[in-house]
Protein backbone atom coordinates (compact mmCIF):
# COMPACT_ATOMS: atom_id res chain seq x y z
CA UNK A 1 0.00 0.00 0.00
CA UNK A 2 1.53 3.45 -1.07
CA UNK A 3 1.44 6.64 1.38
CA UNK A 4 2.15 9.55 0.85
CA UNK A 5 5.62 10.46 2.76
CA UNK A 6 7.52 13.37 3.75
CA UNK A 7 11.29 13.39 5.52
CA UNK A 8 11.51 16.66 7.40
CA UNK A 9 14.61 17.30 9.89
CA UNK A 10 12.85 18.94 12.71
CA UNK A 11 10.63 17.09 15.28
CA UNK A 12 7.33 18.81 15.96
CA UNK A 13 8.11 18.45 19.48
CA UNK A 14 10.45 20.91 19.18
CA UNK A 15 8.55 23.35 17.06
CA UNK A 16 5.66 22.88 19.56
CA UNK A 17 7.78 24.41 22.71
CA UNK A 18 8.83 27.21 20.40
CA UNK A 19 5.07 27.83 19.12
CA UNK A 20 4.48 28.97 22.80
CA UNK A 21 7.53 30.60 23.90
CA UNK A 22 7.63 34.05 25.12
CA UNK A 23 10.62 34.48 24.89
CA UNK A 24 11.32 34.48 21.17
CA UNK A 25 7.92 35.83 19.39
CA UNK A 26 9.37 36.14 16.28
CA UNK A 27 10.22 32.08 16.29
CA UNK A 28 6.73 30.79 17.99
CA UNK A 29 5.15 32.32 15.34
CA UNK A 30 7.09 31.08 12.66
CA UNK A 31 6.88 27.63 14.12
CA UNK A 32 3.19 27.82 14.14
CA UNK A 33 3.35 28.45 10.59
CA UNK A 34 5.77 25.80 9.96
CA UNK A 35 3.57 23.43 11.61
CA UNK A 36 0.48 24.43 10.39
CA UNK A 37 1.81 24.42 6.87
CA UNK A 38 0.19 22.57 4.22
CA UNK A 39 1.11 22.17 0.42
CA UNK A 40 0.75 19.61 -2.11
CA UNK A 41 4.07 19.98 -2.74
CA UNK A 42 5.53 18.19 0.23
CA UNK A 43 3.86 15.01 -0.52
CA UNK A 44 5.66 12.22 -2.50
CA UNK A 45 3.81 8.59 -2.75
CA UNK A 46 6.50 6.07 -1.90
CA UNK A 47 6.10 2.61 -1.08
CA UNK A 48 5.83 1.37 2.55
CA UNK A 49 5.49 -2.45 1.83
CA UNK A 50 8.53 -3.01 3.52
CA UNK A 51 10.06 -5.08 0.17
CA UNK A 52 13.44 -3.94 -0.84
CA UNK A 53 13.32 -1.26 -3.45
CA UNK A 54 16.95 -1.38 -4.97
CA UNK A 55 17.34 0.05 -8.72
CA UNK A 56 19.14 -2.44 -10.76
CA UNK A 57 22.11 -0.65 -11.77
CA UNK A 58 22.45 -1.03 -15.61
CA UNK A 59 25.61 -0.97 -17.60
CA UNK A 60 24.59 2.24 -19.10
CA UNK A 61 24.00 4.04 -15.79
CA UNK A 62 25.35 7.91 -15.92
CA UNK A 63 27.41 7.48 -12.36
CA UNK A 64 27.80 11.40 -12.88
CA UNK A 65 26.41 13.96 -10.17
CA UNK A 66 23.46 16.01 -11.58
CA UNK A 67 22.42 18.78 -9.44
CA UNK A 68 20.14 22.03 -9.31
CA UNK A 69 19.03 24.19 -6.97
CA UNK A 70 15.83 26.23 -7.10
CA UNK A 71 15.06 29.42 -5.18
CA UNK A 72 11.08 28.84 -3.83
CA UNK A 73 10.83 32.62 -2.99
CA UNK A 74 9.62 32.39 0.12
CA UNK A 75 6.67 30.48 -1.21
CA UNK A 76 4.89 27.02 -0.67
CA UNK A 77 4.92 25.55 -3.89
CA UNK A 78 8.17 23.95 -5.73
CA UNK A 79 10.46 23.40 -7.42
CA UNK A 80 10.40 27.46 -7.41
CA UNK A 81 12.94 29.21 -10.24
CA UNK A 82 16.16 27.23 -11.13
CA UNK A 83 18.87 29.20 -9.81
CA UNK A 84 22.54 26.77 -10.15
CA UNK A 85 22.57 24.05 -12.06
CA UNK A 86 25.42 21.56 -12.31
CA UNK A 87 28.47 22.68 -13.18
CA UNK A 88 27.39 26.59 -12.81
CA UNK A 89 29.40 28.80 -10.84
CA UNK A 90 28.28 29.88 -7.34
CA UNK A 91 25.35 32.11 -7.38
CA UNK A 92 25.00 35.23 -5.03
CA UNK A 93 22.50 33.28 -2.47
CA UNK A 94 24.82 31.26 0.40
CA UNK A 95 21.38 28.96 1.00
CA UNK A 96 22.11 28.27 -2.71
CA UNK A 97 25.14 27.26 -2.53
CA UNK A 98 25.47 26.07 0.74
CA UNK A 99 22.50 23.28 -0.89
CA UNK A 100 24.54 23.13 -3.74
CA UNK A 101 27.56 21.86 -2.05
CA UNK A 102 25.65 19.16 0.50
CA UNK A 103 23.66 17.79 -2.19
CA UNK A 104 27.43 16.96 -3.81
CA UNK A 105 28.80 15.63 -0.43
CA UNK A 106 26.14 13.56 0.42
CA UNK A 107 26.31 11.99 -3.37
CA UNK A 108 30.30 11.43 -2.95
CA UNK A 109 29.95 9.92 -0.02
CA UNK A 110 27.84 7.23 -1.26
CA UNK A 111 29.05 6.72 -4.29
CA UNK A 112 33.03 6.81 -3.20
CA UNK A 113 32.63 4.88 -0.39
CA UNK A 114 29.41 2.51 -0.87
CA UNK A 115 29.75 2.32 -4.86
CA UNK A 116 25.58 3.40 -4.98
CA UNK A 117 25.08 6.19 -7.57
CA UNK A 118 22.69 8.68 -6.27
CA UNK A 119 19.90 8.06 -3.80
CA UNK A 120 18.60 5.57 -5.74
CA UNK A 121 21.18 3.65 -7.54
CA UNK A 122 20.92 4.76 -10.77
CA UNK A 123 21.59 8.43 -11.06
CA UNK A 124 18.75 10.07 -10.03
CA UNK A 125 19.38 13.97 -10.34
CA UNK A 126 19.74 15.51 -6.78
CA UNK A 127 17.13 18.71 -6.71
CA UNK A 128 16.44 21.16 -3.87
CA UNK A 129 14.43 24.23 -2.99
CA UNK A 130 15.61 26.96 -1.01
CA UNK A 131 13.65 30.18 0.61
CA UNK A 132 10.53 27.72 1.30
CA UNK A 133 7.66 29.43 3.07
CA UNK A 134 8.37 32.65 5.55
CA UNK A 135 10.88 31.71 7.87
CA UNK A 136 10.12 28.00 7.95
CA UNK A 137 11.74 26.11 10.45
CA UNK A 138 12.07 23.02 8.93
CA UNK A 139 14.23 20.93 6.17
CA UNK A 140 12.22 17.70 4.65
CA UNK A 141 12.49 15.25 1.69
CA UNK A 142 9.46 14.74 -0.09
CA UNK A 143 10.38 12.20 -2.31
CA UNK A 144 11.76 13.82 -4.97
CA UNK A 145 13.75 16.69 -3.44
CA UNK A 146 15.02 18.56 -0.73
CA UNK A 147 13.33 21.41 0.92
CA UNK A 148 14.81 24.07 3.17
CA UNK A 149 13.16 26.75 4.99
CA UNK A 150 15.24 30.03 6.01
CA UNK A 151 14.55 29.46 9.89
CA UNK A 152 13.19 32.26 12.24
CA UNK A 153 16.23 33.73 13.31
CA UNK A 154 15.73 33.41 16.86
CA UNK A 155 15.92 29.89 17.38
CA UNK A 156 17.46 28.59 14.18
CA UNK A 157 19.35 29.85 11.71
CA UNK A 158 19.04 28.85 7.84
CA UNK A 159 18.70 24.97 7.45
CA UNK A 160 21.28 24.36 4.25
CA UNK A 161 23.68 25.48 6.73
CA UNK A 162 24.59 21.98 8.27
CA UNK A 163 25.81 19.15 6.37
CA UNK A 164 24.28 16.69 8.01
CA UNK A 165 20.85 17.33 7.78
CA UNK A 166 21.28 17.59 4.23
CA UNK A 167 22.84 14.10 4.42
CA UNK A 168 20.34 13.01 7.11
CA UNK A 169 17.50 13.94 4.90
CA UNK A 170 18.66 12.05 1.58
CA UNK A 171 19.43 8.95 3.01
CA UNK A 172 15.91 8.56 4.13
CA UNK A 173 15.14 8.90 0.10
CA UNK A 174 17.45 5.76 0.12
CA UNK A 175 15.67 3.93 2.95
CA UNK A 176 12.62 4.23 0.91
CA UNK A 177 14.73 2.58 -1.97
CA UNK A 178 15.92 -0.24 0.20
CA UNK A 179 14.16 -1.63 3.15
CA UNK A 180 11.43 1.05 3.18
CA UNK A 181 11.27 0.99 7.20
CA UNK A 182 7.86 1.85 8.66
CA UNK A 183 7.82 5.14 10.21
CA UNK A 184 6.07 4.02 13.42
CA UNK A 185 7.77 2.56 16.66
CA UNK A 186 10.89 0.86 16.73
CA UNK A 187 11.19 0.93 12.91
CA UNK A 188 10.78 4.11 12.50
CA UNK A 189 13.17 5.04 15.46
CA UNK A 190 15.41 2.71 12.82
CA UNK A 191 14.87 4.94 9.78
CA UNK A 192 15.44 8.12 12.06
CA UNK A 193 18.79 6.63 13.04
CA UNK A 194 19.86 5.64 9.94
CA UNK A 195 19.47 9.12 8.44
CA UNK A 196 21.24 10.54 11.12
CA UNK A 197 24.01 7.91 11.08
CA UNK A 198 24.90 8.31 7.71
CA UNK A 199 23.83 12.35 7.81
CA UNK A 200 26.85 12.25 10.05
CA UNK A 201 29.32 10.11 7.81
CA UNK A 202 28.65 12.38 5.02
CA UNK A 203 30.00 15.80 7.59
CA UNK A 204 32.86 13.21 8.52
CA UNK A 205 34.08 12.23 4.86
CA UNK A 206 33.48 15.60 3.55
CA UNK A 207 35.84 16.67 6.32
CA UNK A 208 38.31 13.83 6.72
CA UNK A 209 37.42 13.39 10.14
CA UNK A 210 38.07 10.01 12.40
CA UNK A 211 36.48 9.07 14.91
CA UNK A 212 37.51 10.50 17.55
CA UNK A 213 38.08 14.19 15.48
CA UNK A 214 34.51 14.27 14.57
CA UNK A 215 32.23 16.15 17.07
CA UNK A 216 29.03 12.75 16.08
CA UNK A 217 26.37 15.99 15.76
CA UNK A 218 23.34 16.40 13.95
CA UNK A 219 22.47 19.77 12.80
CA UNK A 220 25.29 21.87 14.42
CA UNK A 221 25.21 25.34 13.73
CA UNK A 222 21.58 25.39 13.64
CA UNK A 223 20.82 26.48 17.35
CA UNK A 224 21.19 30.76 16.90
CA UNK A 225 23.27 32.19 20.16
CA UNK A 226 20.16 32.47 22.06
CA UNK A 227 19.27 28.93 22.80
CA UNK A 228 21.41 26.67 25.24
CA UNK A 229 22.15 23.50 23.16
CA UNK A 230 24.86 22.96 20.15
CA UNK A 231 22.50 20.55 17.94
CA UNK A 232 19.47 18.68 17.46
CA UNK A 233 21.10 15.48 18.30
CA UNK A 234 24.53 13.53 19.49
CA UNK A 235 25.34 10.32 18.78
CA UNK A 236 27.60 10.43 21.14
CA UNK A 237 25.84 11.35 24.05
CA UNK A 238 21.97 11.24 22.87
CA UNK A 239 20.11 13.40 25.45
CA UNK A 240 22.33 16.10 25.94
CA UNK A 241 22.36 18.52 22.57
CA UNK A 242 20.44 21.08 24.01
CA UNK A 243 19.01 22.10 27.44
CA UNK A 244 17.23 24.97 26.86
CA UNK A 245 14.66 26.86 29.05
CA UNK A 246 12.13 27.17 25.97
CA UNK A 247 13.03 23.99 24.13
CA UNK A 248 13.53 21.61 27.42
CA UNK A 249 15.86 19.18 27.80
CA UNK A 250 16.61 16.98 24.97
CA UNK A 251 14.37 13.72 25.72
CA UNK A 252 16.72 11.07 23.76
CA UNK A 253 17.49 8.00 25.85
CA UNK A 254 20.88 6.01 25.32
CA UNK A 255 20.32 2.33 26.24
CA UNK A 256 16.86 0.40 26.51
CA UNK A 257 16.52 1.52 29.68
CA UNK A 258 14.94 4.76 29.26
CA UNK A 259 13.26 3.34 26.18
CA UNK A 260 10.24 6.04 25.63
CA UNK A 261 6.96 4.18 25.51
CA UNK A 262 4.73 7.00 23.55
CA UNK A 263 1.78 7.03 21.43
CA UNK A 264 3.27 10.64 20.24
CA UNK A 265 6.22 11.30 17.64
CA UNK A 266 4.79 8.10 15.53
CA UNK A 267 5.63 6.33 18.78
CA UNK A 268 8.74 7.79 19.73
CA UNK A 269 11.01 7.59 16.29
CA UNK A 270 13.11 10.98 17.14
CA UNK A 271 13.59 9.89 20.92
CA UNK A 272 14.19 6.67 20.80
CA UNK A 273 16.55 6.53 17.72
CA UNK A 274 19.12 7.65 20.17
CA UNK A 275 19.59 3.62 21.06
CA UNK A 276 20.47 2.79 17.91
CA UNK A 277 22.31 5.95 17.36
CA UNK A 278 24.74 5.44 20.81
CA UNK A 279 25.28 1.51 19.42
CA UNK A 280 26.31 2.65 16.36
CA UNK A 281 28.43 5.03 17.78
CA UNK A 282 30.19 2.55 19.71
CA UNK A 283 30.73 0.44 17.21
CA UNK A 284 32.86 2.81 15.41
CA UNK A 285 34.94 4.26 18.54
CA UNK A 286 35.79 0.63 18.98
CA UNK A 287 37.10 -0.01 15.64
CA UNK A 288 38.70 3.63 14.92
CA UNK A 289 39.88 5.25 12.11
CA UNK A 290 37.30 6.21 9.89
CA UNK A 291 33.73 5.79 10.78
CA UNK A 292 32.67 5.39 7.21
CA UNK A 293 35.12 2.35 6.70
CA UNK A 294 34.19 -0.54 8.44
CA UNK A 295 31.03 0.55 10.68
CA UNK A 296 29.66 2.67 7.72
CA UNK A 297 29.88 -0.46 5.62
CA UNK A 298 27.94 -3.09 7.73
CA UNK A 299 24.87 -0.29 8.36
CA UNK A 300 25.02 0.14 4.64
CA UNK A 301 24.77 -3.73 4.04
CA UNK A 302 22.43 -4.00 6.26
CA UNK A 303 20.21 -1.20 5.15
CA UNK A 304 20.59 -2.55 1.32
CA UNK A 305 21.20 -6.23 1.20
CA UNK A 306 17.66 -7.02 0.99
CA UNK A 307 17.16 -9.28 4.63
CA UNK A 308 15.98 -6.27 6.61
CA UNK A 309 11.97 -6.29 7.07
CA UNK A 310 9.99 -2.65 6.61
CA UNK A 311 8.63 -3.46 10.39
CA UNK A 312 12.29 -4.55 12.04
CA UNK A 313 12.35 -4.13 15.73
CA UNK A 314 16.50 -2.70 17.22
CA UNK A 315 16.33 -6.43 17.87
CA UNK A 316 16.23 -7.30 14.37
CA UNK A 317 18.32 -4.59 12.79
CA UNK A 318 21.01 -5.51 15.87
CA UNK A 319 20.52 -9.36 14.80
CA UNK A 320 20.93 -8.21 11.27
CA UNK A 321 24.18 -6.30 11.93
CA UNK A 322 26.02 -8.35 13.95
CA UNK A 323 25.39 -11.25 10.84
CA UNK A 324 26.36 -8.95 8.12
CA UNK A 325 29.75 -8.16 9.84
CA UNK A 326 30.19 -11.70 10.45
CA UNK A 327 29.68 -12.95 7.31
CA UNK A 328 31.42 -10.03 5.81
CA UNK A 329 34.54 -8.73 8.13
CA UNK A 330 36.56 -10.34 10.19
CA UNK A 331 35.73 -11.29 13.68
CA UNK A 332 37.31 -7.68 15.31
CA UNK A 333 34.36 -6.03 13.59
CA UNK A 334 31.84 -8.20 14.52
CA UNK A 335 32.65 -8.29 17.95
CA UNK A 336 32.39 -4.22 17.93
CA UNK A 337 28.73 -4.49 16.69
CA UNK A 338 27.60 -7.12 19.40
CA UNK A 339 29.28 -5.32 22.05
CA UNK A 340 27.66 -2.12 21.44
CA UNK A 341 24.28 -3.89 21.08
CA UNK A 342 24.71 -4.94 24.38
CA UNK A 343 26.14 -2.18 25.85
CA UNK A 344 22.76 -0.17 24.78
CA UNK A 345 20.58 -3.08 26.19
CA UNK A 346 19.21 -4.37 22.80
CA UNK A 347 20.77 -7.24 22.70
CA UNK A 348 20.81 -9.50 25.89
CA UNK A 349 18.08 -6.93 27.48
CA UNK A 350 14.50 -6.24 26.97
CA UNK A 351 13.45 -3.76 24.88
CA UNK A 352 10.07 -3.66 26.88
CA UNK A 353 11.68 -1.31 29.62
CA UNK A 354 11.55 2.33 29.36
CA UNK A 355 8.95 5.19 30.24
CA UNK A 356 5.29 5.24 29.38
CA UNK A 357 4.17 8.32 28.26
CA UNK A 358 0.35 7.31 27.32
CA UNK A 359 -1.74 9.54 28.40
CA UNK A 360 -4.77 8.83 30.14
CA UNK A 361 -8.41 8.60 29.24
CA UNK A 362 -10.42 11.48 30.42
CA UNK A 363 -13.53 10.91 33.06
CA UNK A 364 -16.75 10.46 31.91
CA UNK A 365 -19.25 13.68 32.04
CA UNK A 366 -21.43 15.87 30.81
CA UNK A 367 -22.34 15.73 27.05
CA UNK A 368 -21.59 18.77 26.11
CA UNK A 369 -17.83 19.61 25.92
CA UNK A 370 -15.53 20.49 29.06
CA UNK A 371 -12.47 20.39 28.37
CA UNK A 372 -10.14 20.26 24.46
CA UNK A 373 -6.18 19.12 24.44
CA UNK A 374 -4.24 19.27 21.61
CA UNK A 375 -0.25 17.37 21.61
CA UNK A 376 1.79 17.67 18.73
CA UNK A 377 4.47 15.80 18.19
CA UNK A 378 6.82 14.34 15.14
CA UNK A 379 8.89 16.88 12.82
CA UNK A 380 12.65 16.90 12.72
CA UNK A 381 13.78 18.20 16.05
CA UNK A 382 11.23 15.66 17.86
CA UNK A 383 10.50 17.82 20.50
CA UNK A 384 6.34 17.75 21.90
CA UNK A 385 4.16 20.17 22.38
CA UNK A 386 0.74 20.26 24.38
CA UNK A 387 -1.92 22.39 25.23
CA UNK A 388 -5.36 22.03 27.12
CA UNK A 389 -8.17 24.60 27.89
CA UNK A 390 -11.65 24.23 29.91
CA UNK A 391 -14.31 25.22 27.94
CA UNK A 392 -16.58 27.03 30.51
CA UNK A 393 -13.88 29.23 31.66
CA UNK A 394 -13.06 30.18 28.00
CA UNK A 395 -14.88 34.47 27.14
CA UNK A 396 -17.24 32.51 24.30
CA UNK A 397 -18.13 29.12 25.70
CA UNK A 398 -20.64 28.86 22.98
CA UNK A 399 -18.62 29.79 20.27
CA UNK A 400 -16.01 27.24 21.21
CA UNK A 401 -19.14 24.16 21.36
CA UNK A 402 -20.52 25.57 17.90
CA UNK A 403 -17.27 24.91 16.59
CA UNK A 404 -16.09 21.52 18.46
CA UNK A 405 -20.17 20.61 17.11
CA UNK A 406 -18.96 21.51 13.32
CA UNK A 407 -15.94 19.60 13.07
CA UNK A 408 -15.91 16.16 11.25
CA UNK A 409 -14.69 14.26 14.35
CA UNK A 410 -16.13 10.70 13.38
CA UNK A 411 -14.47 11.02 9.78
CA UNK A 412 -11.27 11.83 10.99
CA UNK A 413 -11.26 9.55 13.98
CA UNK A 414 -9.37 6.52 11.72
CA UNK A 415 -7.02 8.98 10.12
CA UNK A 416 -3.44 10.08 10.97
CA UNK A 417 -1.78 7.07 9.91
CA UNK A 418 2.06 7.75 9.73
CA UNK A 419 2.51 9.93 6.56
CA UNK A 420 6.18 10.11 6.71
CA UNK A 421 9.62 10.80 8.62
CA UNK A 422 10.25 13.99 10.30
CA UNK A 423 5.82 14.72 9.62
CA UNK A 424 3.98 16.52 12.10
CA UNK A 425 1.30 15.39 13.80
CA UNK A 426 -1.58 16.30 16.09
CA UNK A 427 -3.58 13.99 18.55
CA UNK A 428 -6.70 15.99 19.64
CA UNK A 429 -9.25 15.03 22.75
CA UNK A 430 -12.23 16.39 23.66
CA UNK A 431 -13.87 15.32 26.86
CA UNK A 432 -17.04 14.70 26.98
CA UNK A 433 -17.70 14.24 22.90
CA UNK A 434 -19.75 17.09 21.30
CA UNK A 435 -23.54 16.09 20.80
CA UNK A 436 -23.11 15.29 17.56
CA UNK A 437 -21.24 12.31 17.98
CA UNK A 438 -23.32 8.84 18.49
CA UNK A 439 -20.23 7.70 21.08
CA UNK A 440 -21.04 7.04 25.03
CA UNK A 441 -17.25 7.36 25.76
CA UNK A 442 -15.88 9.64 27.64
CA UNK A 443 -13.82 11.22 25.12
CA UNK A 444 -13.34 11.32 21.60
CA UNK A 445 -9.96 11.61 20.00
CA UNK A 446 -8.85 12.30 16.15
CA UNK A 447 -4.89 11.78 15.32
CA UNK A 448 -3.72 14.02 12.23
CA UNK A 449 -1.22 15.14 10.17
CA UNK A 450 -0.09 18.19 8.96
CA UNK A 451 -1.28 17.75 5.50
CA UNK A 452 -5.02 16.13 6.88
CA UNK A 453 -5.37 19.63 8.53
CA UNK A 454 -8.15 21.66 7.32
CA UNK A 455 -9.31 25.10 7.84
CA UNK A 456 -11.43 24.36 10.64
CA UNK A 457 -9.31 21.81 12.36
CA UNK A 458 -6.44 24.45 12.21
CA UNK A 459 -8.65 26.83 13.79
CA UNK A 460 -9.37 24.91 16.70
CA UNK A 461 -5.57 24.02 17.03
CA UNK A 462 -5.10 27.79 17.35
CA UNK A 463 -7.69 28.57 19.28
CA UNK A 464 -6.76 26.25 22.35
CA UNK A 465 -2.76 27.53 21.63
CA UNK A 466 -4.21 31.29 22.50
CA UNK A 467 -6.67 30.07 25.27
CA UNK A 468 -3.74 27.83 27.32
CA UNK A 469 -1.26 31.07 27.38
CA UNK A 470 0.20 31.27 23.94
CA UNK A 471 -0.77 34.82 23.15
CA UNK A 472 1.43 34.55 19.58
CA UNK A 473 -0.85 32.50 18.38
Amino acid sequence: MDRERTRAVVPPYLLDRIASAERFRSASAAARRTLLTQSPGRSAVIAATGTPREQPRSAAASRSLRREVYDAKHAQSLPGALVRAEGAPAADDVAVNEAYDGLGKTYALYRDVYGRDSIDGAGMPLLASVHYGTDYDNAFWDGTRMVFGDGDGEVFRRFTISVSVIGHELTHGVTERTAALRYQGQSGALNESVSDVFGCLVEQYALGQSVDQATWLVGAGLFTDEVQGIALRSMKAPGTAYDDDVLGKDPQPATMAGYVDTTDDEGGVHINSGIPNRAFYLTAEALGGHAWDRAGAVWYATLTGGRLAADATFEDFASLTVTTAEEGFDATVASAVRDAWQTVGVLGASASTGTSHTPPAAPAGARKPETVSVERSGGVTGIPRAWRVDVAAQPDPDAWIDLLERLPWADAAHAGEPQGADRFRYRIRCSPPPRAIDDADAQIEVVLTETELTASWQELIMWVRTADGDDTA
